[in-house]
């Protein structure tokens, strides 16, 4: 008898060229009159709001546009957003852009609803909780990688770390993932989005709390994301590469939404909240360290990521397939021309420990880990990334 699941994911998610233009739909449905739209001051500059605005004005809807966006955005932010959202009556709120613009989105569409200052509602201290649905919200990414349209996270930095505003009230309504608004991305970008998505993949597949309908999207996005990321990075002109990405970004965010994340992110949090490394970075930096030092609690599942994206070898035992799974994280990452070394984000030696104490209040990722990381499993990892020395026992 199969065990039970679960699979929780947004209501209504639209995928594909000119997806976008399914907002005319939407107002109607919606009978919207005031929108409140959050937008990466970079997504502004290149025009990719335009779409959403014409759409917009062009259904008499009042609009506001806040793009003071910042990445890693602080809890900060979200109070400012959420004071500017109560000046008035909105009854829709757009987020478009990466992560960032995504996360504060959905957590000021919620919180609008309640009382208190945003930082109340933070994981870590749990003040006040979410009791209310809030505004009805729409979430458009443009790059391929966070999987935030999909998710009820919402990621900030607080203080050296990062803490998190979650429940499900913050599920978009609506999601529209369409390809042409990641296909000026710069490389850099679209190197660290995509490891970003792929390693939400691995660590779905082997988190403790996986599941085979986690599973099944994992695998799709792991095949996706591996065989088309190297074409887009170096590529940036191949639609076919660019939509590839945004479909496998946005199986392996339904996955790991359901599965969750797990050591990797656990470790990249203080990254971002003491350095400011974009999320997507900092992943890509600790990925294949941390397998390195987990791969034996987790052999089946990494033998099996081995046969999904081409590195298994049949003659080798499932240990040896795993270990050249770990081999092959770091030659993604190399071939994506990110960083291999912290040092590269300006992190001594001395800075480890203090990533190590912040690392260890990540209690709700940690707990995903197939392998029970212990303070000195995390700081030899940290160790490693910053040596850029891939160790394989």
């Amino acid at each position: 008898m199969p065990k039970q699941y679960s699979f929780i994911s947004p209501i209504e998610i639209h995928f594909g060229e000119k997806s976008v233009q399914k907002l005319e739909r939407i107002f109607r449905e919606l009978k919207s009159k005031s929108v409140f739209l959050i937008c990466d001051p970079v997504v502004l500059k290149l025009g990719l709001v335009k779409s959403v605005i014409d759409i917009v004005m062009r259904n008499n809807i009042a609009v506001k546009v806040c793009d003071q966006v910042e990445p890693e955005p602080s809890i900060t932010l979200a109070q400012q957003f959420l004071d500017e959202i109560h000046q008035d009556r909105y009854d829709l709120v757009i987020g478009i852009g990466g992560g960032s613009a995504l996360d504060l989105a959905k957590s000021v569409a919620v919180l609008a609803a309640h009382e208190g200052r945003a930082e109340e509602y933070l994981n870590l201290t749990q003040q006040r909780k979410i009791s209310k649905k809030g505004i009805k919200k729409v979430l458009i990414p443009t790059t391929a990688g966070t999987g935030a349209e999909v998710t009820d996270i919402a990621v900030f930095s607080v203080n050296e770390t990062k803490d998190v505003i979650t429940h499900k009230y913050l599920l978009a309504d609506y999601v529209i993932v369409d390809p042409e608004l990641t296909y000026s991305l710069p490389q850099q970008a679209t190197a660290a989005s995509a490891v970003d998505a792929f390693t939400h993949a691995i660590e779905s597949i082997t988190s403790r709390f996986s599941n085979p309908l986690s599973n099944a999207f994992a695998k799709n996005a792991l095949e996706r994301i591996y065989q088309w990321i190297r074409v887009a990075v170096w590529n940036g002109d191949d639609r076919l590469a660019r939509q590839q990405l945004s479909l496998g970004s946005l199986e392996a965010g339904l996955s790991f939404y359901n599965a969750g994340v797990a050591g990797v992110h656990a470790l990249a949090y203080p990254l971002g909240g003491q350095f400011k490394v974009a999320h997507g970075e900092a992943n890509a930096g600790l990925l294949p360290y941390v397998y390195a030092n987990i791969w034996p609690s987790c052999v089946r599942q990494l033998a099996e990521v081995g046969q999904i994206i081409g590195s298994y070898s049949t003659g080798k035992s499932e240990r040896e397939n795993a270990k050249k799974v770990v081999q092959s994280l770091y030659d993604l990452v190399k071939d994506s021309g990110l960083p291999l070394s912290l040092s590269a984000y300006e992190v001594r030696e001395k800075d480890l420990k203090n990533l190590t104490r912040h690392a260890l209040l990540q209690e709700r990722l940690l707990e995903r880990s197939p392998k029970k990381l212990t303070e000195k499993d995390i700081y030899e990892i940290y160790t490693n990334a910053y040596t850029g020395r891939l160790i394989l026992e």
